[in-house]
């Protein structure tokens, strides 16, 4: 194990790092492709909102893995639902069915008052799953000539990391030597209607937007915005394809993210909290006019929607039924906003946005980068990430206690305090 360690200094910016985890650190970097700066801590056992590292110090996570993690760590019916599944079957390709996956593409689709389910595994597989699934209903239902399909997105985007999908990426980090780009795409302002009414044209098949965009800082758009591009995809027979997933299954405080502003799109894109961070599951849900487009070998995953995975998502959907999670994460959303709000007032924070139990804090200046906001706090045995330089993100798992959600802001406060 010891094969190609890196010894690398054992302190950082508020902290230390142990022997032990000092080596593990060392053997991935020797061994993994550098596409990540993780914070310093190995991490070893999980529970609700709370995480161990191999030295045994506890950490509250105010991260879920960016909404994968909206259930916990380690919830008992999630790793029961899985545990049962792994003694029966995991795997059985789409060559074959199997009898878990009729009920999770009808109750996955009748959560999200659809018909229909695309599964794929990841994200940005999703993403991709909706992409060709708007481009071939352009084609086959809306007549537009072939090749000269369109897809209208938002500047500041993040839907995921192929190269297809960072070619309409806005982020220089993302995009920057991965060409030549997909054409087919144009990219206008986030929140403006306007841009997006010139945008449209006959051969447009789709929008594809966030309902709140992540990666950017937890930015929320316009009143209104929202039931504004419903209104015009629906005037220019257009697709409003919702990249619910960071925002959707509970985060925001409702099951979808769009149900804030009473919009229904034509098709959702959902992932990370649908596997209840156990496994990878992904889907396209929509209505069969839409998703009917395909035929048999036009598109596949041998993972999509496998054994295991439906078990686990169809435990998720059966605790998003009861409306628990989005009503804690309404409740708690508010607490975190108000707690939040507090500290945008004391030029330690230059704004605070969010919703729901989510948030992106931006800090002053003064106070340093996100960066080093992120370190500070793991000194103090919290867990956030940092975004776009001077932006934290702080996304709970909604089952956190009210006592530990006080406890992670108030530690927050103190780093800001202490710069």
């Amino acid at each position: 194990m010891r094969v190609g360690l890196r010894r690398r200094s054992s302190s950082y910016p508020g902290g230390s790092v142990t022997a032990a985890a000092e080596d593990l650190i060392a053997l991935a970097e020797a061994h993994c492709a550098p596409t990540y700066a993780p914070l310093p801590v190995v991490l070893a056992t999980g529970e609700g909102a709370w995480l161990t590292d191999v030295a045994g110090r506890r950490y509250l996570d105010l991260l879920a893995g960016y909404s994968a993690l909206n259930f916990g760590h380690g919830h008992p019916r999630l790793v029961e639902a899985a545990r049962r599944q792994l003694q029966r079957l995991t795997l059985t390709s789409r060559a074959f069915h199997h009898d878990r996956f009729a009920a999770f593409c009808a109750e996955l689709a009748e959560l999200c008052g659809m018909e229909m389910v695309l599964p794929a595994n990841t994200g940005a597989e999703a993403v991709e799953g909706a992409i060709k699934t708007a481009r071939k209903w352009g084609y086959r239902v809306k007549g537009v000539p072939a090749e000269m399909a369109k897809i209208v997105v938002a500047g500041g985007n993040f839907h995921g990391r192929t190269t297809t999908i960072v070619s309409f990426s806005t982020d220089s980090e993302a995009r920057a030597d991965f060409g030549p780009y997909t054409p087919g795409f144009e990219i206008v302002p986030y929140g403006d209607l306007t841009a997006l009414r010139g945008a449209l044209t006959e051969n447009t098949v789709a929008v594809l937007l966030e309902p709140v965009q992540g990666e950017s800082g937890v930015i929320v758009p316009p009143a209104g915005y929202l039931a504004g591009v419903r209104e015009l995809t629906r005037e220019r027979n257009v697709l409003f394809v919702a990249d619910e997933i960071q925002s959707g299954l509970g985060r925001t405080g409702r099951t979808f993210a769009c149900e804030n502003e009473g919009v229904v799109p034509d098709v959702y894109v959902l992932g990370k909290a649908l596997g209840g961070g156990i496994v990878p599951v992904s889907a396209v849900v929509s209505s069969a006019a839409v998703l009917g487009v395909f035929r048999p070998g036009e598109h596949g995953s041998t993972f999509g929607g496998n054994p295991l995975a439906c078990a686990v998502a169809l435990e998720v959907i059966a605790m998003l039924r009861t409306g628990e999670y989005q009503e804690r994460a309404a409740r708690l959303g508010e607490r975190l906003h108000r707690l939040l709000g507090e500290l945008a007032g004391t030029g330690r924070v230059t704004a605070v946005r969010g919703r729901g139990l989510w948030a992106g804090v931006d800090v002053a200046p003064a106070v340093g980068t996100g960066r080093k906001v992120a370190e500070r706090l793991l000194a103090r045995g919290v867990l956030v990430k940092e975004t776009h330089g001077a932006t934290i993100r702080i996304a709970p798992p909604l089952v956190i206690g009210e006592e530990d959600l006080d406890r992670g802001v108030e530690q927050l406060r103190a780093v800001l305090f202490e710069a």
